[in-house]
């Protein structure tokens, strides 16, 4: 799985949205992620990634346990896909 180009993550102040540079953007499909989901966009921007190095990145990163780190990074690349920032 891998990012797709043209997007990119900005921080505005305490939020951090993914909006896409040089691309139409949809303004009714503007991204915005929690500060652990900005965290992993910042650790695979422009590298290939799977669930596994989510919740790997999760659990350097955070106290939780790897059940919820899984589940959490299962959803979070199911929202990316489903979003179109990302792609398998």
């Amino acid at each position: 799985m891998h990012l797709k180009e043209g997007y990119v993550l900005r921080e505005l102040g305490d939020d951090a949205i993914v909006i896409g540079e040089g691309l139409t953007v949809d303004f009714q499909r503007l991204v915005s992620l929690n500060s652990s989901a900005a965290y992993l966009w910042k650790q695979v921007e422009g590298r290939e990634f799977d669930v596994q190095t989510l919740t790997d990145l999760l659990l350097d990163e955070y106290e939780v346990e790897r059940s919820e780190a899984e589940e959490a990074a299962t959803e979070l690349a199911q929202a990316w896909i489903r979003a179109g920032i990302a792609e398998a």
